[in-house]
């Protein structure tokens, strides 16, 4: 996926707006991280959809919305 990672997050907050917050100044994490194409890593109790998804040869963006600022991500 071509583009600066902290370009993507832009785009994808802005897009959120007036769907899951109203204004994206009441985010208070964002968690961040890119798989190049090819590269393997582990996802604990991924749904068919995501694994699906990333096992396809396109790019996906996986968006996780959660009210605990404190959530363990795994």
């Amino acid at each position: 996926m071509p583009g600066d990672i902290d370009n993507i997050v832009k785009l994808v907050l802005d897009a959120l707006c007036a769907h899951i917050y109203l204004d994206d100044a009441q985010v208070e994490r964002v968690v961040v991280q890119k798989f190049e194409p090819g590269n393997v890593f582990g996802f604990s109790n991924g749904s068919m959809t995501i694994i699906d998804a990333i096992t396809a040869p396109k790019p996906v963006l996986y968006v996780r919305v959660s009210n605990d600022p404190l959530e363990e991500l795994t």
